[in-house]
């Protein structure tokens, strides 16, 4: 990792831009697949299968007996780890369930709002290699307790034509029994228009990598809504002479390890701290089965020394990070200064790694600096609020008038009729 001590401002853009590609180099291609199985459908989806993933399927439903098989390859140690995972991320969604809000802004108007669940939604869980079955968890337990009707789940098969048995396992723990082994922009296509074989949805959602993200960006063009622009992994620590610089180390490897356009940085405001994690992550990074990866992600990377807590704290809001970790003796300052985080993971004993898997925080958080606009999947990410209202006679005699007269003020004479037709069968009774 390239160090910088006290950078000024002006210097400030290089350090904040991201390892990736331009997306309008991989547009023609994303158009070009989603206007093939447009067309096409699963024909479509068959050859770019063979094309991207070298393999050719007779099916890509996956059936009750392959669930069944999986089921029984997985230990009872990695299903007891799942299952406590499952049950804090109930929790903690569970948590977020809000009333019914109602109110009478006026004497006899009556407002209120409720809840209703997207009917069907795509779950994109990325494969290659690293197959991300904590991303099940984190997509299909809020979409369940949100009451969605319909779950698709869409994941890249293997050179053998198969998903991992994790995979199918922790699919069928969670409910979801339409599966697909189908990966890439072929997958965002066919949810987004929906082929013989795959259903089409309402909303995508998950992770991926470059040619995914565009691919969800691509299906909004179709009407398809989409949690987030999710993109390469990224962790951003904070830290001081009360961090252990083993563990800044064992955290910023754990992101880096994702994938070679991954993006780690670590921020202090003491200098003397740099030294000691680049030492840490040297012997840390070389006994790792990922090494690789992770060595040209630590490339695309940055430790950064600030002279104050000020312009560190300022750094930080102007990067976004997708994943932020503060271990500094003035926590309480740098938790309440953040503005710009996907997920926030405060003190020594806190890796990010809790949160990707069992603390029971979602870990399908916004990238590239989209921590500024967006949240991170939550259950309101699988619900539409919907307002209602109801005005009695009293209560369009009390707001009429002012309808009217707005409706007058912006021209709209239908508008004025609405209301004036009501209020003069009123005052004639």
């Amino acid at each position: 990792m390239e160090a910088f001590i006290y950078p000024k401002k002006e210097e400030w853009s290089a350090l904040l831009a991201r390892p990736t590609a331009s997306y309008e180099e991989l547009e023609s291609l994303v158009s070009q697949v989603f206007l093939q199985v447009q067309k096409e459908g699963d024909k479509a989806v068959a050859a770019y299968t063979q094309q991207f993933d070298k393999i050719t399927l007779n099916s890509t439903s996956v059936t009750e007996s392959e669930i069944t098989q999986a089921v029984s390859c997985v230990s009872d140690e990695l299903k007891q780890s799942i299952q406590l995972a499952k049950a804090n991320i109930e929790v903690f969604h569970k948590a977020q369930q809000t009333p019914t809000v109602q109110v009478e802004t006026q004497a006899g108007v009556n407002c209120w709002q409720e809840k209703r669940p997207i009917q069907k939604v795509g779950l994109y869980i990325p494969g290659g290699s690293a197959p991300l079955f904590s991303t099940i968890l984190m997509l299909a337990i809020p979409a369940q307790i949100a009451g969605c009707e319909e779950i698709v789940l869409c994941s890249p098969p293997d050179k053998a034509g198969k998903l991992p048995d994790v995979v199918l396992y922790t699919a069928q723990l969670c409910g979801v029994s339409k599966i697909f082994k189908v990966g890439g922009i072929q997958a965002i296509a066919a949810m987004t228009f929906g082929t013989a074989t795959i259903p089409s949805v309402y909303k995508l959602f998950g992770p991926g990598n470059q040619y995914v993200t565009v691919a969800k960006q691509w299906a909004t063009r179709y009407n398809m809504a989409i949690d987030m622009p999710a993109g390469p992994s990224e962790l951003l620590v904070v830290a001081d002479s009360s961090a252990f610089p083993a563990y800044v180390a064992a955290d910023l490897l754990s992101q880096a390890e994702h994938g070679p356009d991954s993006q780690v940085i670590l921020v202090t405001t003491e200098k003397t701290l740099l030294p000691k994690v680049q030492e840490e992550i040297k012997q840390q990074l070389a006994v790792l089965p990922r090494k690789e990866i992770a060595e040209k992600a630590i490339a695309n990377s940055k430790m950064i020394a600030f002279v104050s807590d000020e312009l560190a704290i300022d750094f930080i809001n102007q990067y976004g990070p997708e994943h932020y970790i503060i271990c500094m003796e003035k926590e309480e300052l740098y938790v309440n200064a953040i503005q710009n985080a996907g997920s926030v993971f405060v003190g020594n004993y806190t890796p990010e790694s809790a949160g990707d898997y069992a603390s029971g925080t979602n870990h399908t958080l916004p990238t590239n600096g989209y921590a500024k606009q967006y949240s991170g999947v939550n259950l309101d990410s699988f619900l539409k609020q919907m307002t209602f209202q109801k005005i009695s006679a009293e209560g369009i005699q009390n707001i009429g008038p002012a309808i009217e007269a707005m409706a007058q003020a912006e021209g709209l004479q239908a508008h004025q009729n609405a209301v004036t037709l009501r209020l003069n069968d009123l005052n004639n009774e």
